[in-house]
């Protein structure tokens, strides 16, 4: 009986085993070792699975767009050669992680995922500088605090899965706490200069001003009655 024990236990460790060796496939590295790992890398095979018009906006130099919420992953994906490193991402990490999954039961071999995604690339200074400001500007930002009631701003994204789960709450808020606070909801993905130069990297974030000041900042998902402590 006890050999029957010490047998299955060590068939599952061995399954488990198995099992978690191809997680080596996989490497989630930051942003400035991403770029050097592309750099070094004699034409390295990009692929940004955000939506076309993410990729439009801003991307980094020679990807190849493969997005992820299509209907033709998986088609795309194939063309890639399976023996060479690829390197994927997204905009802030959540869809690169599936990607990179699928990759690995296509049979790519080696695949680097970008921690973070794009908005940990902006923030890092990696993209292209430019002089076009997209979005508001940082003036009609500071515009938006010159009230007496305190000032709460929520940047977000349409595909942020934790954006989407605050959405209800804080359109509610808006209206409730009206009288106290002011709510405002600014779009992630419209408001690129913004993102840059405040050099937020995760959505959503939330900004709470009081006379102007910064006096609190959350990266990630808040519920409800956490946030209206803060408030």
């Amino acid at each position: 009986m006890k050999f029957n024990s010490i047998f299955f236990l060590l068939l599952s460790f061995v399954i488990v085993s198995c099992n978690g060796q191809t997680s080596t496939n996989i490497k989630t590295i930051e942003a400035k070792d991403f770029a050097d790992k592309i750099n070094t890398t004699k034409a390295p095979q990009i692929l940004d699975v955000r939506t076309p018009e993410e990729f439009t906006s801003g991307h980094i130099d020679n990807a190849t767009n493969v997005d992820w919420l299509g209907d033709s992953f998986v088609v795309d994906a194939a063309k890639f050669d399976k023996t060479k490193p690829v390197f994927v991402y997204c905009k802030s990490g959540g869809r690169s992680k599936k990607a990179a999954e699928k990759l690995q039961e296509l049979g790519f071999k080696n695949i680097y995922e970008l921690n973070g995604g794009f908005l940990k690339w902006d923030s890092a200074g990696l993209s292209k500088p430019t002089d076009k400001v997209i979005g508001m500007s940082s003036q009609e930002y500071k515009a938006l605090l010159n009230t007496d009631k305190k000032v709460l701003i929520s940047f977000y994204a349409e595909w942020c899965a934790p954006c989407k789960k605050m959405t209800p709450y804080l359109t509610k808020m808006q209206t409730e706490l009206s009288d106290k606070v002011t709510i405002i909801r600014l779009d992630a993905d419209k408001n690129k200069t913004l993102m840059t130069e405040m050099k937020i990297d995760q959505l959503p974030t939330l900004l709470l001003y009081e006379n102007k000041e910064l006096k609190w900042k959350h990266s990630g998902f808040i519920n409800e009655e956490d946030l209206k402590k803060q408030l």
